[in-house]
């Protein structure tokens, strides 16, 4: 789907501007799945009946499974069992099960149109850190309100500008190493070889989607929390931060933002500095018994 130019007012000058040489190029964004449409329509209707809903999200058995492997983590270790999707909405909610159907729909809204290997990476990738982040803030949810379904969205949802752009520039995987085992896009070389940004992209895919605009706004923000006021989007960005580096430090790689941000995660999360290496072993102790 085109990029709808309302989406584009939301934007700053600079940023509109390199949109729009974007929209030039042909670049789309993926549209939602009928079963997410379908279920965003029954919610703005008001529509409460978990039957009605699960007959819904039951007309995509990949949906289905997806669900049902996010719902098995721990980070809802509280409601289980959850056996059926009837089930799941009523234990964890309409609202939160409609944010994580939105997340497992996303995978498929951006298939590989080039370079399979490289989209099975970025997939792997960000189920990875959307799971970190989920269990980051089951534990912080007290102090942060955030919750584990917001968290998944945003984990999933927070880089999708790369996939966007890897659709449409048959060159961009290869510019940005990202066929490269522990490389990830540098925002400076993309902006240089493609007058891109996957952070402004994945915002719009963000709005497009309808995602809460606190998460939309992590999305933008999520290399640039240093700029960032007090606000929602501050803390999501705080908790993708540290999944981004449980990532880093599972894969036994170097985290080039970790050092700047470091200080500035820990305060908004709440963590004592002293006490984030017992955090961080317990976090990874949890992700190693989900379900992958």
């Amino acid at each position: 789907m085109a990029i709808d130019k309302a989406l584009l007012t939301t934007l700053s000058e600079e940023e509109g501007k390199k949109v729009r040489r974007l929209v030039e190029k042909g670049i789309k964004l993926p549209p939602q799945p009928v079963v997410v449409e379908e279920l965003h329509h029954l919610l703005t209707r008001g529509v409460s009946d978990v039957r009605v809903l699960a007959r819904s999200v039951s007309q995509d058995p990949g949906i289905v499974a997806a669900l049902f492997k996010v719902a098995q983590s721990t980070a809802f270790k509280n409601l289980q069992p959850l056996e059926s999707v009837e089930n799941i909405l009523q234990a964890i909610g309409i609202k939160q099960t409609y944010n994580i159907v939105q997340a497992v729909s996303l995978a498929n809204a951006l298939p590989a149109k080039h370079n399979a290997k490289a989209f099975e990476a970025f997939w792997v990738r960000s189920r990875a850190v959307a799971q970190l982040a989920m269990l980051v803030a089951e534990e912080r949810v007290s102090v942060c309100n955030i919750f584990p379904d917001q968290a998944y969205l945003a984990g999933i949802f927070h880089d999708c500008g790369v996939p966007v752009l890897m659709q449409r520039f048959s060159t961009y995987c290869k510019a940005m190493h990202l066929d490269e085992p522990g490389c990830w896009t540098d925002l400076a070389e993309e902006d240089a070889r493609f007058n891109a940004d996957h952070c402004v992209v994945g915002y719009l895919v963000g709005r497009h989607w309808k995602l809460p605009e606190f998460i939309c706004a992590a999305i933008r923000n999520h290399h640039d929390m240093l700029s960032m006021g007090n606000h929602a989007a501050r803390t999501m960005v705080a908790i993708l931060q540290l999944a981004i580096h449980l990532h880093y430090l599972d894969a036994h790689a170097d985290n080039p933002e970790w050092s700047a941000v470091r200080a500035a995660v820990t305060d908004e999360l709440g963590l004592h500095p002293d006490a984030l290496p017992e955090f961080i072993d317990d976090i990874l102790e949890r992700y190693h018994t989900e379900p992958h």
